[in-house]
C-alpha cells in the first residue's frame, strides 16, 4: 500500500477486496468514532434516522461517554412500538467497528487521531465482505496533505470509499441536525454521490461535493481561515464603537443591514446581550471552543505554506488566537472579544 504519512509503520496488505453488489440492503451495520461534542450528537441524529431494522456500532476512547450514548440514543430515538433492543452495540475498536459497518463514520479532533483510527484499521488485512462497497467518511478537520494519504491508503487497498467531509454549524448544529457539510470524493460515479448525500442528510441540511478526496478538508479550511479573521474584526469592530458610545444593539443592527455583514456579528456576536443565544450572552460556554479555532487556523496556514499561497493577516490573527487561547481555554472562540477589551482601557 502507499506510505501514509507519520504512521508507525507501512504493513502488507492484500491487493484485493471483492464486494458483493446487491440491489437491496437489508439489515445495513452503521458505524461511528468519535463521541465528542460534535460526534455525540452527530451520532444520535443518525441513529435516531437509520431504519428499526439497522443497527449502530460505536466507538470512542472514553468508554462513559459511550455508555452514556447508549442509554440516551435508546430511550429517546425510538419509543413505544417502534423501540428495537439490541440495535446499538459498543465496540472493543476501531477494527471490529470497520469489519461490521457499511457505512462508518468518524469525527475526530486532530489529523493524529485519525491517523491511529485508520492505521489500526488497515494494519489488519482484509475486512470482511458485505454486501455492497464500504464507506469511510471522515468528517474531522485536518490536514489535506493526511486526509488524501488516508484516502489513497483505502482505496489501493480496496477496503472500500474514503470521503473527507468536515462540517459547519458547530454544536449547535450537530444537535438540531442542521449540518452542512463539504465533501471530497471521486466524481467518477453519481451513484457513489448520491450515496455520500445520503448519509450526510441524516446529520445536516446541506453538503456540498468540491472536488476529489482532500477537495473537503481544503474547503472548510478556507471557510474557516475566514471566519477566524471575520470574527477578530467584529470583535475590534464592536469595542471601537461602544467605546465610542454607541449602543451595542443599534451598532450591531447597522452593521447586519451594511456591508459589514457577517455570521461573527449577525448571528454570535461577541458582546455579552447583543444575540441572546449567542456564547457570548451565557458565558462563552458552548459554541466552538477557541482552541478548536486556534488548530484550524494552525492548518490553514500550514496548508498554504505548503502550496505557496500568501495569507498577510494569518500570522497576526495566529498570535491573537493564542493569546486568547492561553487567557480563555474553553470558552467559544468569540471571547476575543473580552481579550481585546483587556488590553487597554478607556480614557
Amino acid at each position: 500500500m502507499p506510505a501514509i504519512r507519520r504512521w508507525p509503520s507501512s504493513p502488507s496488505f492484500p491487493n484485493s477486496v471483492r464486494f458483493i453488489s446487491a440491489t437491496a440492503h437489508r439489515n445495513k451495520t452503521w458505524g461511528f468514532i468519535g463521541l465528542g461534542q460534535m460526534g455525540y450528537n452527530m451520532a444520535k441524529n443518525l441513529y435516531a434516522k437509520i431504519p428499526a431494522s439497522d443497527t449502530m456500532i460505536i466507538r470512542d476512547v472514553n468508554e462513559a461517554a459511550a455508555t452514556q450514548f447508549v442509554a440516551e440514543a435508546q430511550e429517546t430515538a425510538h419509543s413505544g412500538a417502534n423501540a428495537v433492543q439490541g440495535r446499538i452495540e459498543i465496540a472493543k475498536n476501531a477494527r471490529e467497528v470497520a469489519e461490521k459497518s457499511t457505512v462508518m463514520i468518524t469525527s475526530l479532533p486532530e489529523s493524529k487521531h485519525v491517523i491511529e483510527v485508520y492505521h489500526s484499521i488497515l494494519k489488519e488485512g482484509k475486512l470482511p465482505e458485505l454486501d455492497e462497497e464500504r464507506l469511510f467518511i471522515d468528517t474531522s478537520t485536518i490536514d489535506p496533505v493526511t486526509s488524501k494519504d488516508i484516502a489513497n491508503a483505502i482505496h489501493s487497498t480496496k477496503f472500500g470509499r474514503f470521503v473527507d467531509a468536515p462540517v459547519s454549524g458547530g454544536v449547535v448544529g450537530a444537535r438540531a441536525g442542521t449540518l452542512s457539510f463539504m465533501f471530497g470524493a471521486s466524481s467518477q460515479t453519481e451513484e457513489l454521490l448520491e450515496r455520500v448525500r445520503g448519509v450526510l442528510a441524516l446529520m445536516g441540511k446541506k453538503a456540498w461535493h468540491l472536488g476529489e478526496p482532500g477537495a473537503g478538508v481544503s474547503g472548510k479550511l478556507a471557510n474557516n481561515y475566514m471566519l477566524a479573521i471575520n470574527n477578530i474584526a467584529t470583535a475590534e469592530a464592536m469595542n471601537l464603537g461602544i467605546r465610542w458610545g454607541l449602543d451595542p444593539k443599534n451598532l450591531a443592527d447597522m452593521i447586519n443591514s451594511s456591508t459589514g455583514r457577517c455570521w461573527p456579528s449577525e448571528v454570535n456576536n461577541p458582546v455579552p446581550g447583543v444575540v441572546e443565544t449567542a456564547p457570548a450572552s451565557r458565558g462563552y460556554e458552548g459554541g466552538f471552543g477557541v482552541s478548536l479555532m486556534n488548530k484550524d487556523l494552525r492548518l490553514a496556514l500550514a496548508a498554504a505554506e505548503s502550496s505557496n499561497t500568501p495569507l498577510v493577516l494569518g500570522s497576526s490573527a495566529r498570535e491573537v488566537y493564542n493569546a486568547v487561547e492561553e487567557a480563555h481555554r474553553g470558552k467559544d472562540f468569540s471571547v476575543v472579544y473580552q481579550w481585546l477589551k483587556g488590553k487597554s482601557k478607556p480614557q
